[in-house]
């Protein structure tokens, strides 16, 4: 009963447009009250106990560095990089747009901020060269997901320290998945881009004009060299990595650039703190709501009823696949992350799966979840940025959620995708 109580009023409260975060505590301290079994100080002690991680301190930090690159002119020389080398094939602008998604991606680890900081300059440029706004505000949207699955990724930091897993090695398992989803998101790109004849600059692709391009975005580019390189030399942790980035975010922005100015950094740090603690409050009634769903045994039935439906890792798998697909359509990803890792990693390491695998396929599947209605927060930051509603920009991003799902399923069949850098670097 207590989960009938713990459910049935997380989804009226969602119902209520009340924001998630809000609505997992509130089920939460209904559940308690219901039962009697548990103080209501459960839910607050949960609030203080899942934030007091070491290694969850490098979400805010991540969000900090994000914040800081997004307008220190960071975006702008990545995507003339991407430009100087795709510019000039068809489609060379929608191909460059996402390689600008994907560089931005190993600096935000977020995907919304990805979105963001590319689209705002993308997808106006984009519309100038003649793309469909549709097609053009649908690349960024579904591009911006990969600011979770390539390290950094706050995601990936959640599932590490939810499932008691290696970040480092969550890392290094990104980046191939991550580059395959962006394979996957250029190649439909490059298909309709000749069905409707976008073409390329008139520019050939020069040696020099990339190295100029390179050049210029030197300080850009170094930034997932010194953060990713740092932890996969052992020189520091994923946490002070991210204590790194702000810092060289800010040499870069104020230094280097000279486009961040101190009179910005107020709005900068407030809009950070604002994201963290919308972050914080998430991650602290979701664990609690993880917490009571694991006291009442709920996890332990989900995973026998998925046992008993078959033996075969394949079906399990798929099962898995479907929930999450289904679930990120209508739950944050942090929440999701946190609730559902306990339950469903069991069952992939009973099947056979790698944890570290498990996680990837995870992110993956909850990445798309960021472009799929209700919920889908890239669409909401697209619509904004474009104008378009949210329905028009929904079916014009279906053959980008093919495009990521067939990836998916690559990933899935594959672990050597995800494990082969992890196996490398020991």
């Amino acid at each position: 009963m207590t989960a009938v109580v713990l459910f049935g009023s997380f989804a009226f409260f969602l119902l209520l447009s009340i924001p998630i975060g809000i609505a997992l505590g509130l089920a939460t301290l209904f559940s308690l009250i219901h039962s009697g079994t548990l103080p209501v100080e459960f839910l607050a002690q949960g609030l203080i106990t899942s934030v007091d991680s070491f290694p969850l301190m490098a979400v805010p930090f991540f969000i900090l560095a994000g914040e800081i690159m997004g307008k220190g002119g960071v975006s702008d020389r990545l995507f003339r990089v991407a430009n100087s080398i795709v510019g000039n094939k068809t489609g060379g602008f929608a191909i460059a747009t996402i390689l600008t998604c994907m560089f931005f991606a190993a600096i935000s680890g977020s995907a919304p901020a990805t979105v963001a900081a590319i689209g705002g300059i993308m997808i106006p440029a984009m519309v100038r060269q003649g793309y469909d706004k549709r097609f053009a505000t649908a690349t960024v949207a579904a591009a911006g997901s990969l600011g979770v699955i390539i390290p950094p990724s706050i995601p990936l930091v959640i599932y590490g320290v939810t499932g008691s897993t290696s970040i480092g090695d969550l890392f290094i398992g990104g980046i191939i998945p991550g580059v395959i989803v962006a394979m996957g998101l250029i190649l439909y790109a490059y298909f309709h881009s000749k069905k409707m004849g976008y073409r390329g600059q008139n520019e050939k692709a020069t040696l020099a004009g990339v190295g100029k391009a390179v050049w210029a975005a030197k300080w850009a580019l170094l930034i997932p060299v010194i953060i990713l390189g740092g932890i996969y030399g052992g020189i520091f942790t994923p946490t002070e990595a991210a204590v790194v980035a702000v810092v060289y975010g800010l040499l870069a922005g104020m230094v280097f650039y000279k486009e961040l100015k101190i009179q910005d950094l107020p709005k900068v740090f407030g809009d950070a703190a604002l994201t963290t603690a919308t972050v914080l409050i998430i991650v602290g009634t979701a664990t609690a709501f993880g917490r009571l769903l694991t006291m009442e045994q709920i996890p332990n039935q989900i995973a026998n009823s998925m046992m008993s439906v078959s033996e075969n890792p394949i079906i399990i798998m798929m099962l898995i696949t479907a929930l999450l697909l289904i679930v990120g359509c209508f739950m944050d990803t942090l929440a999701a992350i946190i609730i559902l890792t306990p339950i469903l990693l069991p069952i992939a390491v009973q099947i056979g799966y790698d944890p570290i695998h498990f996680g990837i396929i995870m992110i993956v599947n909850l990445a798309i979840g960021f472009i799929t209605p209700p919920l889908g927060v890239n669409l909401f930051v697209g619509s904004g940025i474009s104008g378009l509603s949210i329905e028009d920009l929904s079916k014009a991003i279906l053959p980008f959620f093919v495009a990521m799902l067939f990836s998916l399923f690559i990933i899935i069949f594959i672990p050597q995708l995800s494990l082969y850098l992890i196996e490398l670097n020991q």
